[in-house]
């Protein structure tokens, strides 16, 4: 048994060589100075110094995986940035009738389970609720991730898609509806299946 751990452990203390002592920083060395009297016993360790070198004192430069988005400065240093006028529909009622959808998607998801009686009025309900609340989700992604100040054209494109694809899944939920079993059902059926 010692046999098989004494190549793992002449790994793991190998000693790093003076190339690395003498080209390294002084913390480094006196990280490294009590190792340096243990010789390298194996060729593998050896070989593998070189990655053991870069690993712990990397600093390469940042290489971002998309180039920057355009750049514009407006004003100099010394100027405030602009404040927009309060609006309370962007601001205080919006965040207030976020908070109210999400809330009340917790009992109308639970209702028609718990009562095992379907409403076609409540599952409509649900259906609304649940677009507007990913609709408002999607919106909130665009806009965090798409200012307008930097890529207006891609931002305007995404909102319009966002509102093509929310008015297409309306339509859908409403065929589903009117049309066959409706959500609650259907989720019931493929529950029970």
């Amino acid at each position: 048994m010692a046999s098989l751990l004494r190549p793992t452990m002449r790994l793991c203390f190998a000693a790093p060589s003076k190339r690395l002592l003498s080209t390294s920083s002084p913390a480094a060395a006196s990280v490294f100075a009590p190792l340096a009297r243990k010789p390298v016993q194996s060729a593998f360790v050896r070989d593998a110094l070189p990655a053991m070198r870069v690993a712990p004192f990397h600093a390469s430069a940042r290489r971002p995986i998309l180039p920057p988005l355009p750049q514009k400065i407006e004003g100099t240093v010394n100027q405030p940035a602009p404040v927009p006028d309060p609006v309370p529909a962007h601001g205080s009622y919006h965040w207030s009738f976020e908070r109210v959808v999400a809330a009340s998607l917790i009992p109308l998801t639970v209702a028609p389970f718990a009562a095992g009686s379907l409403n076609p009025v409540l599952d409509a309900t649900l259906c609304s609720l649940l677009l507007i609340h990913s609709h408002i989700g999607f919106e909130a992604m665009i806009i965090d991730y798409f200012p307008a100040k930097r890529v207006p054209i891609v931002r305007r494109s995404l909102m319009w898609i966002l509102k093509g694809f929310t008015l297409a899944v309306a339509v859908a939920l409403y065929q589903f509806e009117t049309n066959d079993v409706g959500l609650t059902e259907a989720i019931k059926r493929v529950w029970t299946a």
